[in-house]
């Protein structure tokens, strides 16, 4: 085994960097494989609600059946077993027992493909478009077992300081897709001639569903290369003595709950969704295309790129040494790390929310090119009312996994409770008091609405928890960053008001506002930070000057 991964800020730079090169090459290449998808079967519309809903159940069980128990508990397990003299062992078991209940719970879960999928459509869906999802879903669900292997074996490289493996693995899942994508294409064609329910044949259900889920497989494969290269041998051993189940089952338990009521929440925006373009055309709307669950899908990617980029390396990268902390009582040395996470997360998520704001349709039009003018206009709205909640989604992730590294699972559930009913009862609302062409943005801005009641709920606990948080100093440093952020979005929206961008506009106009527009924002952003004092950019900006071979100037 090997030694303790480092904690230090100069290791979870670099630990960061890699991570986030990683996840930057992977988004790039995520692109490129849903600007194909969408080539094959649209942003809105039928086919694409259908092949999105049956992709979306495997994320959708991964959550409930495993995604939060996994986080809560393989990293302090696995932080455990690197102290312990029968180490092993103890992995042995605990990923064999993990692994032999994903491949139970995916065959039980595709041979009930059909009531699965049909939990999340609405009742207003056609026969032929609900036997098309659930078609889709015989081939897709199967990825279940393989985002939880990705999973296990992802988080035993991290134990090990192995960061990189397991933020590249999505790449290769994304060039098989590609691939996949591109022969449907060139087999079948395009949306413009798959566009009717009619149109699907069996050959095509299988191709698309086929190359959906051996991306995945790859994804979660191509981690063993790299773990054999170590010296690391997994062996299938059962058994539960030494493995921690008192341990899985208390922080499992209440993590388990936590993500059910995350996931009802799911079900419940799911089903307003599926119903949203059914309802639209029911009442007479023949204006732009109607957001569905396809739409909300193409929003969430744009949203979630500078999330995915930067507080997802960032906070994994600070997870291990939270857990270490933890494990040997150093809350003064968690404080820190949480303090410094929160202002650094904050120095991205502020700026890229004015971003997104300002650029929502030609950023649209720029990362799926393949979306006609109205979906643009469509995806675009959503995207937008998302972007309001990117501070405090990076916020709640990094103080969510504080109370991982604790085991704390029962305040996580705690704090759901109210996150949840806020999500849940503005969606409702939503959906009735808006037009039904509105229903999904009304979600959207319900969720960023129950990101800032979660920030605001783990912020309390944060401070009991850790007997105090700097918050003087992080909310000091959002005023500086949202007064910069402010500035620089006015300017970049004046720029391009000047510029006139029209969403039926080419490809090349979009890639030139974005452009000029986003790099207007930047340096306004930097220079207002520069001018502020805000040391976090500097300190953001150290990892890639060393990798250039300089460093910044204090």
């Amino acid at each position: 085994m090997t030694a303790e991964p480092e904690t230090g800020k100069s290791s979870v730079g670099r630990s960061s960097l890699v991570m986030a090169s990683g996840t930057a090459v992977s988004r790039a290449l995520g692109l490129v494989r849903n600007l194909l998808l969408v080539a094959v079967i649209g942003a809105t519309g039928s086919i694409a609600d259908a092949f999105d809903i049956a992709n979306k159940v495997p994320n959708i069980l991964f959550a409930i059946i495993a995604g939060g128990v996994l986080n809560a508990v393989i990293v302090p397990q696995v932080m455990r077993a690197y102290r312990s003299p029968n180490s092993q062992e103890y992995l042995d078991k605990l990923l064999t027992l993990s692994g032999t209940a994903l491949l139970l719970l995916t065959a039980v879960c595709t041979l009930g493909a059909s009531v699965t999928v049909g939990i999340y459509i609405d009742e207003s869906w056609s026969a032929a478009q609900v036997s098309l999802a659930v078609a889709f879903g015989f081939w897709c669900i199967p990825q279940l077992f393989f985002y939880g292997l990705y999973t296990l074996l992802g988080q035993v490289l991290n134990a090990r300081s192995q960061f990189g493996p397991f933020m590249w693995a999505p790449a290769l899942n994304n060039v098989v897709s590609i691939i996949g994508f591109s022969a449907f294409l060139l087999v079948y064609g395009g949306s413009a001639v798959n566009g009717d329910l009619g149109d699907w044949s069996t050959g095509k259900v299988t191709l698309l569903g086929a190359v959906a889920t051996l991306g995945v497989v790859s994804q979660a494969l191509v981690l063993i290369i790299p773990l054999w290269r170590s010296g690391f041998r997994w062996h299938l051993r059962y058994g539960v003595r030494g493995v921690g189940l008192r341990s899985v089952g208390r922080v499992g338990a209440w993590t388990f709950a936590a993500v059910l009521l995350d996931q009802l929440a799911v079900w419940v925006t799911t089903k307003i969704a599926t119903a949203a373009p059914v309802t639209a055309r029911a009442d007479g709307y023949d204006g732009l295309a109607v957001a569905g669950n396809g739409a909300y899908t193409q929003a969430l990617m744009v949203y979630l790129l500078p999330h995915s980029l930067v507080t997802v390396s960032i906070a994994t990268a600070l997870f291990t040494g939270m857990s270490a902390a933890a494990a040997r009582g150093d809350v003064e040395t968690i404080r820190a790390t949480v303090s410094r996470g929160l202002r650094v997360i904050a120095v991205f998520t502020v700026f890229a929310t004015s971003v997104l704001v300002v650029l929502s349709q030609p950023a649209m039009k720029l990362l799926v090119p393949t979306l006609p003018a109205e979906d643009v206009v469509v995806v675009g709205r959503v995207m937008l009312a998302m972007a309001l909640g990117l501070v405090p989604l990076g916020a709640m992730v990094l103080m969510k996994w504080v109370y991982f590294a604790f085991e704390d699972g029962r305040t996580v559930f705690l704090i759901q409770i109210p996150v949840t009913i806020v999500l849940m009862a503005g969606a409702w609302v939503g959906s009735l008091t808006l037009p039904a062409q509105w229903w999904v943005v009304g979600i959207a801005a319900a969720m960023s609405l129950s990101n800032l009641v979660a920030v605001l709920l783990r912020v309390g606990g944060m401070v009991k928890r850790l007997d105090g948080l700097d918050l003087s100093r992080i909310l000091r440093l959002h005023v500086q960053l949202v007064i910069a952020a402010a500035v620089a979005g006015g300017i970049g929206w004046f720029v391009l008001k000047v510029w006139e961008f029209e969403p039926g506009d080419s490809w090349f106009t979009a890639l030139g506002v974005t452009a000029l527009v986003g790099t207007t924002m930047t340096a306004v952003y930097v220079l207002a930070l520069r001018l502020m004092g805000v040391e976090e950019l500097t300190g953001l900006a150290e990892p890639v000057m060393k990798k250039l071979g300089r460093r910044p100037r204090r």
